[in-house]
């Protein structure tokens, strides 16, 4: 049986690859490929409007190819638990 964090980590990456490849590379997210993602895996994902998923594209692709690596989905995942951290925090 696999352990809670083990299972959790295995999610994250088959919800990258859910997703990508659906244009061009299979190891990449194109623009239309994350807002997809972010509206059917986030609760907030419907509340965001277009120009919020532009802008969060500008920020996740560091080299600016205009896709979202695997590397930089994970940096994004990354930001989303700081921000899941600090509503937690708040909570208490």
């Amino acid at each position: 049986m696999a352990a809670s964090l083990d299972t959790a980590v295995g999610v994250l990456v088959c919800i990258f690859h859910k997703y990508s490849g659906k244009e061009g590379y299979k190891n990449t997210l194109s623009k239309k490929e994350l807002k997809e993602l972010i509206q059917k895996e986030l609760h907030l994902g419907p509340k965001l409007k277009e120009a919020d998923i532009q802008g969060l594209m500008a920020d996740l692709d560091q080299n600016k190819d205009h896709k979202v690596t695997f590397r930089e989905y994970i940096s994004f995942l990354g930001m989303l638990a700081m921000l899941y951290n600090e509503a937690l925090l708040q909570c208490k």
